[in-house]
């Protein structure tokens, strides 16, 4: 679907896509008919220049952040270490985009990795080796902890061990980040909530991104359940927003584990039929961390189950509409570049 772009001259960094070569692993995937894999086997190549074009598609993306995904890993450094590689390649794509040669924008201008914090104080080595692969770049680590007790929500490639974030050789692994001042993104469903509350108290000094708004759940056994369920959401993320330390991602809502849209991929909905959809969490989320404390995602291409980018985007601003013009200045560039410390760029 085509829009005209909506406050077109507005800065926005976006601090989450990622970047990915699944095509050898398509046809080795398991769950082929699980709505999440059908919707990445269309886009199982996405690096530079798929990312270029969506990012030059009319909205002005001053910069992104680079979001792990398990792509690009290097064997050849361990099974410790292996995810080094991840953070080289991507480092590799941020110079080519700071070259200048593609125009202003900075791809990747920041870059959260992986370390598996299971390791407990062992991950500290792991996380130095992040921080060389890209000692200007590298800004912290995503740790994954979905889970739930049906394992068709996310399908065996997703599912990460119960209670993994109360897990205490987790916890150890976890103190490592803020001993070299390292941020952590979080991507959990929204029923596991209470565990990144309990993790966030823990560690008060710990910058926290709650990626995708917490995730609600709208397939497999919580198909038709989202309203039954936003109670339960709204009260878990007002608790989390008491901790001054944890901000929030606003988008993911395009994924297929949300079913908002529920068709896909790529929907074909216009910017104002996903705007009033996502309108109930993303005001939501505002309304409980605040302006200061929470910034606009894509999480593309992952969301292109739903929202085209600049549909995306348009429906983002549409429900900024009403913001102050300080409050659109941090909800669209200004508080990530803070919370990811991008020098130089609006914030």
């Amino acid at each position: 679907m085509t829009e005209a772009i909506i406050e077109p001259d507005l800065p926005i960094i976006d601090p989450h896509h990622h970047l990915w070569d699944l095509r050898p692993m398509v046809p080795m995937m398991p769950e082929p008919h699980h709505p999440f894999i059908a919707a990445i086997v269309p886009n199982a190549y996405y690096t530079f220049d798929q990312l270029r074009a969506h990012l030059t598609s009319g909205h002005n993306i001053v910069a992104t952040v680079y979001m792990e995904c398990g792509a690009f890993y290097n064997g050849a450094y361990g099974d410790a270490l292996k995810t080094v590689g991840e953070v080289e390649f991507v480092n590799g794509v941020a110079a080519q985009s700071a070259s200048g040669l593609y125009g202003p924008m900075r791809a990747c201008a920041g870059i959260v990795g992986h370390a598996d914090l299971t390791r407990g104080a062992a991950a500290g080595a792991v996380l130095d080796a992040l921080s060389a692969a890209a000692p200007r770049r590298f800004k912290g680590i995503r740790h994954a902890a979905a889970w739930d007790t049906d394992p068709a929500v996310l399908g065996a490639p997703f599912h990460h061990p119960e209670g993994l974030y109360r897990d205490a050789t987790f916890r150890e692994g976890f103190a490592e980040l803020g001993k070299r001042g390292l941020t952590f993104d979080a991507w959990l469903l929204e029923p596991q909530l209470p565990d990144l509350i309990d993790l966030a108290r823990a560690f008060p000094d710990q910058p926290i991104c709650l990626d995708h708004c917490g995730t609600p759940v709208g397939l497999a056994s919580y198909k038709g359940r989202l309203p039954e369920r936003f109670d339960e959401w709204r009260r878990n993320i007002h608790e989390l927003a008491k901790c001054e330390n944890v901000v929030v991602k606003l988008g993911g809502l395009a994924m297929a584990f949300c079913a908002l849209p529920e068709e896909g991929p790529a929907a074909g909905y216009g910017s104002e039929a996903l705007a009033a959809l996502w309108r109930p969490y993303i005001e939501t989320c505002i309304e409980a961390f605040g302006a200061q404390r929470a910034m606009f995602e894509s999480n593309y291409p992952v969301d292109y189950w739903g929202a085209d980018y600049a549909v995306l985007w348009n429906a983002f601003k549409r429900l900024a509409s009403g913001a102050s013009a300080e409050e659109k200045a941090a909800l669209f560039a200004g508080n990530a570049a803070r919370f990811y410390g991008l020098e130089g760029l609006p914030g």
